[in-house]
């Protein structure tokens, strides 16, 4: 067990309360009157979330996006963020990158807090969203005999960081700039039986959905959608490598996605591996985990 795993299963005794759902889902689910809340925070540190040379406004378009994308995996309509920011010697990139990503995805700053650290920059952000449809998807809902499907590629977040890192110039756009599936996710949300976004890989996610819902997922590697012209030796590096912010979701057999979507696999009774590819037990690492 990771540190981060050991750490989260800790914190899940203090967790009782309902909205948290045990600290196994994307989002936390606030009941608050006849309004349904979907709440969730992330944190990004420099050097291992984005490169030091970065531009600050790709920095900021990523902290906001990656928030948003769990949002999207509850089908949520976002009404704002708070921001939780470390000072540097210069900030005015990382504000106009914000405006920028505020501006595209039509969400209000609402308040933070700045701090100064002279250790290396952390970031962090709240997105609140207000529910599309009840019940609010989780990963919990995958039952034997559903399909499972992937809104987009994996492993194109996997090339835009090493073009980035290399400077060869060529596209970086889906490392730097994340887009959150928000209009697949609300259309999504009302059919699904599971439902998260992909950012540590499509096999450790995929685990953690099967792990949630008490079954196994057999994934067809065969149906996974790639990178365009990704070399066969790099296909297990990209199922694993995550950053995608795609949406996992699985779905009745006799139903198809409402959004161009792709077919990866299937749910089955819970065997002896959570996780099927290609009919065994994928070795290695499965994705991205603070150890």
């Amino acid at each position: 067990m990771s540190a981060e795993s050991a750490f989260i299963a800790a914190l899940q005794a203090l967790a009782t309360h309902p909205a948290a759902r045990g600290l196994a889902d994307d989002c936390a689910v606030l009941e608050v009157g006849g309004e349904t809340l979907i709440l969730t925070h992330d944190m990004m540190v420099e050097g291992v979330h984005w490169l030091p040379a970065q531009d600050p406004a790709d920095v900021a378009w990523k902290l906001l996006a990656t928030n948003l994308s769990d949002l999207a995996s509850k089908g949520a309509e976002p009404i704002g963020v708070l921001l939780g920011y470390t000072l540097t010697a210069d900030n005015t990139r990382f504000t106009e990158g914000l405006g920028q990503a505020l501006a595209h995805f039509g969400v209000p700053l609402l308040g933070g807090d700045t701090v100064r650290t002279p250790g290396p920059q952390t970031l962090g952000l709240t997105a609140l969203g207000r529910a599309t449809c009840r019940p609010v998807p989780s990963r919990s809902g995958a039952r034997a005999g559903d399909s499972v499907w992937i809104t987009g590629p994996v492993g194109t977040a996997m090339l835009g960081f090493e073009a980035l890192q290399s400077g060869s110039g060529a596209d970086s756009t889906a490392y730097r700039r994340p887009a959150p599936r928000l209009t697949e996710g609300r259309a999504l949300a009302p059919r699904v039986t599971a439902m998260m976004d992909v950012s540590d890989g499509l096999l450790l996610d995929s685990r953690r959905m099967a792990d949630a819902s008490g079954v196994t997922i057999a994934l067809d590697p065969a149906l996974i959608p790639l990178p365009p012209g990704l070399p066969p030796e790099r296909i297990r590096d990209a199922l694993a490598w995550g950053d995608d912010y795609e949406l996992l979701f699985t779905l009745p057999p006799d139903l198809a996605p409402p959004c161009p979507a792709f077919r990866i696999g299937a749910v089955l009774n819970r065997g002896n591996a959570p996780l099927l590819l290609g009919g065994t037990a994928p070795e290695g690492p499965l994705g991205y985990e603070h150890t």
